[in-house]
């Protein structure tokens, strides 16, 4: 693993039952880039993701991350440590204000407790930083709207935000324009392309159009395998690539 790797997966084995899921999959992922996972349904992205984030054990193989084997760390341990995924922490309180969801994020990462003495302090505390996350992703303008009267792209927005209270070093997002129309999607490409070599980013995406314009890296997997990886421009003219995911479409490949 050298220096610039953030996050190193060797030889990683999810089997259920008689099916494998991911079959000794290789992957790493640098220090301030943006990585996306691509692949055809049932190519074991999301399975991959679950076992990076501590959300499943492995069968077989290691995880490394920031220089530590995290293969047998809980879930909650690898978010203090730096590497936190939406989809962990995308339950949002509907009845509370955006402001006050984030404000949580941010109380239950910095372990602030209720200590009367000095509560009041670490109240204003938590809320400036919310303010500030809530800023970053674009939804200064909604902080006293309640979460649940939120447009789709938006609660999106603010499931990002949540996750980057966590202060983390990897962020892992699976389809994060999912649902989306249009304008929420480029929204949401702005978002991520503003946190470039601020927080490093692995997603699954199947938007191919948000995959080329945001990923410095793109591994392909076919599976349960990374059967390629490199720049766009490499993926896309990719043969095997072509041939199992992007086909000959001409959006695709513009």
């Amino acid at each position: 693993m050298t220096h610039s790797t953030l996050l190193q997966v060797d030889g990683l084995v999810k089997r259920f039952g008689g099916l494998l899921a991911t079959d000794h999959t290789q992957l790493h992922v640098t220090a301030g880039e943006i990585h996306a996972l691509i692949g055809p349904n049932g190519a074991g992205k999301t399975t991959l993701i679950h076992l990076i984030s501590g959300a499943l054990a492995p069968s077989a193989g290691r995880i490394h991350f920031d220089g530590i084997d995290i293969t047998a760390m809980p879930m909650h341990a690898r978010v203090a440590h730096g590497l936190a995924r939406s989809y962990q922490i995308t339950s949002i309180f509907p009845r509370l204000s955006v402001l006050d969801n984030v404000a949580l994020a941010v109380q239950a990462h910095a372990g602030l407790s209720l200590n009367p003495w000095r509560a009041a302090r670490r109240d204003v505390e938590r809320y400036e930083v919310a303010a500030e996350v809530l800023a970053r992703v674009g939804l200064a303008h909604q902080v006293r709207q309640l979460a649940g009267n939120l447009s789709h792209g938006e609660q999106r927005q603010l499931e990002v935000g949540l996750a980057l209270a966590t202060r983390p070093k990897l962020l892992l997002l699976d389809e994060p324009m999912a649902g989306m129309g249009p304008e929420e999607s480029e929204r949401m490409v702005e978002l991520l392309q503003s946190l470039r070599g601020e927080t490093t980013l692995l997603l699954v995406e199947h938007d191919m159009n948000a995959v080329f314009r945001l990923a410095d890296r793109i591994s392909a997997l076919v599976y349960g395998k990374v059967i390629a990886c490199g720049t766009p421009e490499f993926i896309r003219a990719h043969p095997e690539v072509r041939s199992a995911y992007l086909g000959d479409d001409e959006e695709a490949t513009a």
